[in-house]
């Protein structure tokens, strides 16, 4: 027996599993027909054994493949495989808990340590004779064909009342904190177990299935429901709560709480049914994480001892291209059949955002390109194939896309968007008019073909599916000619994908390591990755330096990137002087960048041509900017000093 492989963590984990199924399955059996006061017992075992599960539970989720003393195959599958299974345990124990509860008792973790599971009595279930199996079997199934049909009508979307089994109090904004006995109105149904609910007092929020039963109407039922049901406090007795799949959920909570407003929207007939507020723009607005300035930065190795995606070259003197595994172009062709708003509404701006999506994560910034449409057609929505000249950049359809995330469901997510006022309120919003995924890569791990691709929008939000952005234009029909007819009427995107040239291949490999943007200034952000370049790797004095870099390049440009009309007015210059770029001040008459308000955009950019004006008369911006007729503000020491350490993206492995 010395000799024997010592088990590892995971394996340790799935035999606590299989000796907890063996106990419950035992423990469901005896509950199936129970001795006269047996009840109380049988329930003290039922949560005492669901902590237990809960438990092993927590211990897998803390398990990491690197603590595995030999290699498993298969580790993560195994590890969601095991999840499953404890789950669908604590949900058996769960169900289990008012069937016991007949005596109306009240028990808590305390109690239920007094009166654990005598071992005498699972000798003794283990002698049973093999008639009595069979029958303990044939209860047993019985039961779990009942416990199956209870979650198929809680999830039944037809079903939309439900009584809460428990307590429950609110983990984080946007939750709805219930009590036992109330009655919820369920409004959304997620895959993940956490459902949008509304109580009698018209609050919404997030609340766990778990908690959750089908509500009875007859009056009787539920009083002896309520009568029956354990009191339940999720932060006391550890009831479990399935894990959130998303890591953008307060993106997803504000959704919720501005989703009154678009349901409103709805029943006026503004909008369609299955337009949701914009889930991108709400990720752009929670700070930086999302926008082109922050991917911009250079990153950190894990070590953050050096620069991942910067290495210097010192024998061509310049920075080191870095190949990614996806880098391509995206050009956006148009938008057809998309639903039109009511005349309650104004819309402000039409548009595409789009990033790198896994299904669960962004994993890049979010681009925005503006759509175009005409009055005669206002369904279809147009993009500039190339932006060249005076065009602006947020109308150029041709956008660049890297990434050297490893994640096997990696592809790019679109969500067409308005930006809206309400003529009777004044009250602005984005909404999202439908989303569209394009996977990049087959099931084999092959890139996807370069060619042209016709996605059908989805309505909802990107974490929903089977919403239709106007359910009204329903896909079922009598016959094969009505269903042809109806399809030709869904909302599509046209995209096409476009394979590198070697040319193109070498400038993208100069970019970051993940980016989305323009095409149209791809050789600005060359051009500043050149002076990263050289300021913080070959002019720096020591390698160990964390001092200000004196740079007014370094220290302004990235916030250029959320600023489509100052990169407009670079690239006019560059165009004007290809010679060398100037320093891009950014003049102080400058009104502040507000997205789609007409009035902020032409004021803006009568500055800006009345500065690029300015300077072809005389000769240079220096002459325009120090001139006694100007009036300017002092420098802030951050326009001019470039701080890597506050301004660099640290390693995040999962992207």
């Amino acid at each position: 027996m010395s000799g024997r492989r010592a088990r590892g963590p995971l394996q340790r984990v799935q035999r606590r599993s299989r000796e907890l199924q063996a106990q419950v399955e035992a423990l469901r059996a005896e509950s199936a027909a129970p001795a006269p006061g047996q009840r109380q017992a049988l329930s003290q075992r039922c949560l005492q054994l669901k902590k237990l599960v809960d438990e092993n539970t927590s211990a897998l989720r803390d398990l990491k493949k690197a603590d595995e003393p030999a290699p498993v195959g298969n580790y993560n599958q195994r590890k969601d495989e095991e999840e499953k299974l404890l789950l669908k345990l604590s949900q058996q124990l769960q169900n289990l808990v008012p069937v016991l509860d007949q005596d109306n008792v009240t028990t808590n973790y305390a109690a239920d340590e007094e009166h654990q599971k005598d071992p005498q009595t699972e000798d003794e279930n283990g002698e049973e004779d093999e008639s009595e199996d069979e029958e303990s079997s044939e209860e047993e199934d019985s039961e779990e064909a009942d416990d199956n049909d209870e979650d198929k009508l809680l999830d039944d979307p037809n079903v939309k009342e439900c009584i809460a089994v428990g307590n429950f109090h609110a983990q984080q904004e946007g939750d709805l904190t219930f009590t036992k006995g109330e009655i919820l109105l369920i409004h959304d149904k997620k895959a993940d177990g956490w459902w949008v609910a509304e109580n009698s007092k018209g609050e919404r929020g997030l609340v766990p299935r778990t908690y959750l039963a089908v509500y009875n109407e007859d009056g009787e039922s539920q009083e002896q429901s309520e009568e029956h049901i354990e009191v339940v406090d999720e932060t006391a007795d550890g009831t479990e709560i399935k894990k959130r799949t998303d890591s953008h959920w307060s993106a997803v909570r504000r959704a919720i709480t501005e989703n009154d407003t678009v349901e409103v929207l709805a029943t006026i007939g503004a909008v369609p049914a299955g337009f949701r507020p914009s889930t991108l723009f709400q990720l752009l607005e929670e700070g930086n994480q999302f926008r082109a300035s922050y991917f911009l930065q250079p990153e950190l190795t894990p070590s953050q001892l050096a620069f991942k995606d910067l290495v210097w070259n010192s024998e061509k003197n310049t920075i080191y291209p870095r190949p990614t595994r996806v880098s391509l172009i995206v050009t956006l062709c148009s938008c057809k059949m998309i639903p039109l708003p009511g005349v309650s509404i104004q819309v402000l701006s039409r548009h595409v955002r789009l990033c790198l999506f896994d299904g669960n994560r962004v994993l890049s910034n979010i681009h925005t390109v503006r759509a175009t449409c005409q009055p005669k057609n206002p369904q279809t929505w147009t993009f500039s194939p190339r932006v060249t000249g005076i065009l602006p950049s947020l109308l150029d359809g041709d956008c660049f896309v890297r990434s050297n995330s490893l994640s096997s469901d990696i592809g790019i997510l679109f969500e067409l968007g308005i930006t809206y006022i309400r003529n009777s309120t004044g009250e602005r919003g984005e909404l999202s008019c439908g989303w569209a995924f394009l996977k990049l890569f087959t099931s084999n791990g092959m890139p996807v073909p370069s060619k042209m691709y016709e996605l059908l929008l989805n309505g909802g939000t990107p974490y929903e599916r089977g919403v239709e952005v106007d359910p009204s234009i329903s896909r079922r029909g009598s016959g094969v000619f009505h269903q042809f007819i109806t399809l030709k009427k869904q909302p599509v995107l046209l995209v096409k994908l476009r394979s590198l040239s070697v040319q193109s291949k070498d400038i993208l490999n100069l970019l970051p390591e993940t980016l989305i943007g323009s095409m149209c200034y791809i050789h600005l952000l060359i051009f500043y990755r050149q002076i990263l370049g050289d300021a913080l790797l070959k002019d720096r004095v020591s390698m160990q330096s964390t001092d200000l870099i004196c740079n007014p390049i370094l220290a302004t440009f990235p916030q250029l990137m959320d600023q489509p009309d100052l990169m407009d007015a670079l690239r006019s210059a560059w165009a004007d002087r290809e010679r060398t770029l100037k320093r891009p001040e950014k003049s102080t008459l400058l009104p502040d960048y507000k997205w789609a308000e007409e009035e902020s955009e032409a004021s803006r950019w009568k500055v800006i041509a009345d500065f690029l004006k300015k300077s072809q008369e005389n000769d240079g911006a220096l002459q325009y900017l120090l001139s006694s007729e100007n009036t300017h503000k002092a420098f802030d020491i951050s326009e001019l000093a470039y701080d890597f350490l506050g301004e660099v993206r640290k390693n995040d492995a999962g992207v």
